[in-house]
């Protein structure tokens, strides 16, 4: 992971430069591919820059992201107009820059949609935000059909497609002419690959019920010591250090 003599200089490049304020998308139409575990790295990797972030989880009424990140984390309806308001209505007036927006199963379209609808990619165009798009696809080729369909409302956008191995997904049924056949219409798409987690180490996180940096320091929920197995810290500490790598190797922060 980045050092600390490195971080404050980073961490001006994601909104910090200029102030603008942040939106990351983290969605799916299909549910399943572990999108909430991606936003969770996020939030750790933003932390780990020292970038300060709220997150929104549209898990309503659950809120499954907001158990491991509960101080940053609200719950919303992303279908009700008073809670989109929540999200946008605040972007200029909050002094956390980046918003990460962890979105339900089967709303991705209808929210990009709806983001359209209220003029908030005219912002996104005219410079007074600035917007990533973590699009997160299964094995199959319906994840691939999925690309399709949000493209037109993510094109000349920051769009990730992620490709999420955490359950020891293979994309066995992505041929390789199909799926190029796919991403040869995504022109400034980048490709994330996010790795497998030792499924022992996965669970226990789970269990524990805290972001993954806060399980690798050895800390419970409270911030008291965790105990938790030094065995199980290494694997994701480990497997932290590689998204990374990655993030860092795609300009994530960059690119925001």
């Amino acid at each position: 992971m980045l050092d600390t003599m490195q971080a404050p200089k980073v961490a001006q490049a994601a909104g910090g430069r200029t102030g603008k304020p942040v939106v990351v998308i983290v969605g799916a139409d299909k549910g399943g591919v572990g999108k909430t575990t991606v936003t969770r790295t996020l939030l750790d990797y933003f932390a780990s820059k020292n970038i300060s972030a709220r997150a929104f989880d549209a898990e309503h009424p659950r809120g499954t992201l907001k158990r491991f990140h509960p101080n940053a984390t609200e719950v919303i309806d992303i279908t009700e107009v008073a809670d989109q308001m929540k999200m946008l209505d605040t972007l200029h007036s909050t002094d956390v820059k980046i918003s990460v927006v962890d979105i339900r199963a089967g709303l991705l379209s209808s929210t990009l949609q709806a983001l359209t609808d209220v003029g908030f990619f005219d912002m996104v165009s005219a410079g007074d935000l600035k917007f990533g798009l973590l699009h997160v696809v299964g094995p199959s080729v319906a994840s691939l059909d999925e690309i399709s369909e949000v493209l037109p409302l993510a094109e000349d956008k920051n769009y990730f497609v992620v490709k999420n191995f955490v359950n020891d997904t293979s994309f066995f049924e992505w041929h390789p002419d199909v799926y190029k056949s796919y991403f040869s219409l995504l022109k400034n798409a980048v490709e994330v690959n996010i790795p497998k987690l030792n499924e022992m180490a996965y669970e226990q996180v789970e269990l524990a019920g805290v972001p993954f940096s806060t399980f690798v320091a050895d800390r419970n929920a409270q911030g008291l010591p965790g105990n938790h197995s030094l065995v199980l810290r290494g694997y994701v500490r480990t497997w932290l250090n590689q998204i990374t790598a990655e993030y860092d190797r795609v300009g994530l922060i960059d690119r925001l």
